[in-house]
């Protein structure tokens, strides 16, 4: 179906003011993907070319499927666990081989569902189309383009300015794309411990972090899981709520005055 397919569908109608993609870009980069696999393939003995070809046409296979099981329940689902089963029996004692076939199967799965949630999202939300209010998140392409080159430069051109060799702005993006849906209390507690750690600790009692800093950290994240286990078994599981102070509360526990404001800033009520 097509944006030319209106029928009853608004969003089909509002879309078909703008014009499509041309198909042959997608088909371009298939064939250029697929031939550099095969390449790949026939020019090393890690996986034979012909499984490549067979893993393609699995993931033709399950597009469907899985994808009206997203579409349906709002749940990534991929064949993992099989493809795993089945890869470590074609490639045994091939570990990098079992990744490589993973990678054209469960990663190629993943990349198609996540492909086909961006449409979606588009589709509804008209979210770059001209004129759209989300039209602007364009520039993060080239910003996050653009950033570290610059980073880059300022290392190689004052090398005696030792800070500018840690500045890592893919990170700081990936971690800033979080901000939405992550409370926002979060985001201080990762720099505060960070910076604790990272910083001073392994500055002033480098020992004392290499031996044990790793090994806190999986403590912190088995403690997170641990805590939130006794708050459901002893609190909320007995109707308890937790307690509110300054900077909890709301939805997201986090305390914002804005946090359920829309794009504008302004807080709806009924």
């Amino acid at each position: 179906m097509t944006l030319s397919d209106k029928k009853n569908d608004i969003h089909a109608k509002l879309m078909s003011h703008y014009p499509e993609d041309f198909e042959w870009w997608y088909y371009i980069i298939l064939f250029v993907s697929f031939v550099l696999g095969l390449i790949y393939c026939y020019s090393s003995s890690l996986l034979p070319g012909y499984i490549m070809i067979a893993a393609i046409i699995v993931n033709f296979i399950m597009m469907i499927p899985t994808g009206v099981i997203v579409a349906v329940t709002n749940t990534i689902f991929v064949l993992g666990v099989p493809i795993d089963v089945l890869s470590s029996v074609i490639l045994p004692g091939n570990p990098i081989g079992f990744l490589t076939l993973r990678a054209y199967t469960f990663s190629c799965q993943y990349q198609i569902i996540h492909v086909l949630i961006s449409f979606k999202i588009a589709h509804y939300m008209k979210t770059f189309s001209v004129g759209s209010i989300y039209s602007p998140l364009l520039f993060g392409l080239l910003v996050g383009l653009v950033l570290p080159i610059i980073s880059w430069f300022l290392w190689k051109k004052f090398p005696n300015i030792k800070w500018l060799a840690f500045i890592h702005f893919p990170m700081i993006l990936v971690a800033a794309s979080n901000v939405p849906p992550a409370p926002a209390g979060e985001y201080t507690t990762w720099f505060l411990v960070g910076f604790i750690f990272n910083l001073i600790l392994y500055r002033y009692a480098h020992a004392w972090w290499e031996k044990y800093a790793y090994v806190f950290s999986a403590a912190m994240s088995c403690g997170v899981a641990i805590c939130g286990f006794i708050i459901f078994i002893t609190l909320q599981n007995n109707n308890i709520k937790f307690p509110e102070w300054w900077g909890t509360g709301g939805p997201t526990r986090d305390g914002c005055p804005l946090e359920i404001a829309n794009y504008s800033g302004y807080v709806v009520t009924d």
